[in-house]
């Protein structure tokens, strides 16, 4: 073997347990990943979100009812559907009615989401992004930038 074909095997081995290493690397990623889900995409496809989801929307006003053993059940919507959640722990300070919110957890058999995680805006401007880009989708956006182009 000559002293350019050693280097080239040397370079090509390489390159294949990198590339092998980056496979198995996003692999093992691609269990935790979780997609963003609006109301209308999960009862558009009903069956497909089997695992673990994010749900996000708006708290639909009024939807808000707190148990007594610290849980607590609401409402997201968009502009054309809504699924209840139920969620067993404390809110984010900042969880309100109307406001926008992700929640993570697994859709259930009888039509309801029960909720792990529940993240909510941290100041007066902030929607999660996925939330305001369905709803500019929807023609439904609530933000400064609508009012502003009105």
């Amino acid at each position: 073997m000559t002293r350019k074909q050693k280097r080239f095997t040397v370079i090509f081995g390489a390159l294949a347990m990198l590339g092998v290493a980056v496979a198995l690397v996003l692999t093992a990623l691609s269990d935790q990943v979780t997609f963003f889900r609006t109301p209308s995409e999960v009862h558009a496809a009903p069956g497909q979100d089997t695992g673990r989801i994010r749900l996000g929307g708006l708290v639909e006003k009024g939807s808000v009812k707190h148990a007594d053993n610290s849980g607590v059940e609401f409402t997201i919507e968009d502009t054309t559907d809504r699924i209840v959640v139920r969620y067993a722990g404390i809110l984010p300070d900042l969880f309100r009615e109307g406001q926008g919110v992700v929640a993570e957890g697994e859709l259930q058999s009888d039509g309801t989401f029960l909720a792990d995680t529940v993240l909510a805006k941290h100041d007066e401007n902030y929607m999660p992004k996925e939330v305001a880009d369905k709803l500019k989708e929807q023609g439904y956006w609530q933000g400064k930038e609508a009012n502003a182009a009105q």
